[in-house]
């Protein structure tokens, strides 16, 4: 049994009936309406509660949370530059690690947790992402994905999906939009062999809370890939985020699923997928692309959801 299988082999969950009832990130922030990463984040901080100390990428949850003199935290919170967030967290955790261990403290049990946007960990950050997963530091990183850099006026990152229209790949006469495809951040998280590697999405919420639970009782790294739908970036209504979320999981977008130790293991099987075009009808920011287009973008979604299936030992 590996390192993660042993730390949460008598793991009990949450559910809709025992929800904690603390609020780690308070209400009042200045998140937009209907913002899917805001959402993403309170579940998760309702999941670790209040032992923690917490390292905030610059970016949308940053701005939003903590306009001085204000703050929306009521745990311990620093904000980083963009490229050094997980080198920060892996500071602070050492720190901790070498108070405790010459009695200047006694707090042995202090979770550390890093997040950051697409722009911050999958392109900034992932130099120091990299090195900190390398070193083994007790720590989780969040990925709060919304596939573009929308705090500074919705340009393209890597983990913007291919054809999405952006600010700086605009559709027009002589584009598609985004001319890449989506950077597979999680499998990036697994080819460092650190012990948990999970996404979720805040349209399941007891799915997100449960992983980022398992991610704190995990020793070593801990990475969590969150879908966090961008209703200003995306162009979809306000209260169609969280539909917005569901359906990506549904039509295969965004699968749901855990590496623990290594082994995949799926955390929800779409029996019945909606066609990729129902996902796309919702967000203003694919209605320029072709039949042509959608069909191909289906046919690589279908490819690399039967290859996940298959690393998860599922039968299509």
């Amino acid at each position: 049994m590996g390192i993660a299988a042993e730390a949460i082999k008598d793991f009990k969950g949450f559910n809709l009936k025992n929800m904690p009832e603390v609020e780690p990130l308070s209400s009042g922030h200045r998140a937009c309406q209907g913002c899917g990463e805001i959402l993403a984040l309170r579940q998760a901080m309702k999941a670790l509660g209040t032992n923690v100390v917490v390292c905030s990428a610059t970016g949308c949850m940053e701005i939003v949370t903590s306009p001085f003199p204000q703050t929306a935290w009521n745990v311990p919170w620093i904000h980083v530059a963009f490229e050094n967030t997980s080198a920060v967290v892996s500071g602070v955790e050492a720190a901790y690690k070498a108070m405790n261990r010459k009695g200047k403290i006694n707090q042995p049990d202090v979770t550390f947790l890093a997040y950051g946007g697409d722009g911050s960990t999958a392109d900034i950050g992932i130099q120091a992402l990299s090195g900190a997963l390398e070193r083994g530091h007790n720590f989780i990183y969040i990925c709060l994905d919304n596939e573009a850099y929308m705090n500074t006026g919705i340009q393209r990152s890597s983990s913007t999906p291919w054809g999405a229209s952006t600010t700086t790949s605009p559709a027009g006469k002589y584009s598609k939009g985004q001319s890449t495809w989506k950077k597979n951040m999680p499998a990036i998280a697994v080819a460092h062999e650190i012990p948990y590697v999970a996404t979720a999405s805040p349209a399941y919420p007891v799915d997100l809370m449960n992983k980022v639970k398992k991610a704190s009782m995990i020793p070593g790294p801990a990475y969590l890939h969150f879908y966090s739908p961008c209703p200003t970036g995306w162009r979809c209504g306000g209260d169609e985020s969280v539909a917005v979320a569901r359906l990506a999981v549904q039509s295969k977008v965004f699968p749901l699923y855990e590496v623990i130790d290594g082994q995949y293991v799926l955390s929800r099987k779409v029996a019945k997928p909606k066609p990729i075009s129902e996902y796309f009808k919702m967000q203003r920011r694919f209605r320029h692309l072709t039949e042509t287009d959608v069909q191909m973008i289906q046919e690589r979604i279908d490819a690399e959801y039967a290859e996940l299936l298959k690393k998860c030992g599922v039968e299509a």
